[in-house]
């Protein structure tokens, strides 16, 4: 395998974990937040119900979780294409 088709195949994995990260943080904000909100209004936590909580916390939550997962993900990344930082 070239240098190339190497770096083409690390930027494909980085794209597509960039973008599977962005539709999952899609759906927690705007779908769960707004979308949604409707249809999570009967369930209840923290004493507001479900749809609020995805508005103001949980996509703030969820952001913080893909930025973890997102770092760790790339760590292993770039072991596996051996371009780390160690």
């Amino acid at each position: 395998m070239s240098d190339q088709e190497r770096a083409n195949a690390y930027w494909k994995a980085n794209l597509r974990l960039i973008t599977w990260s962005l539709v999952i943080w899609f759906f927690a904000s705007f779908g769960f937040g707004i979308l949604l909100r409707p249809m999570l209004s009967g369930i209840a936590i923290g004493g507001t119900d479900l749809g609020f909580w995805f508005a103001q916390q949980g996509s703030i939550i969820v952001f913080l979780i893909l930025i973890f997962f997102y770092a760790w993900r790339m760590n292993k990344l770039d072991a596996e294409h051996g371009v780390g930082e160690e």
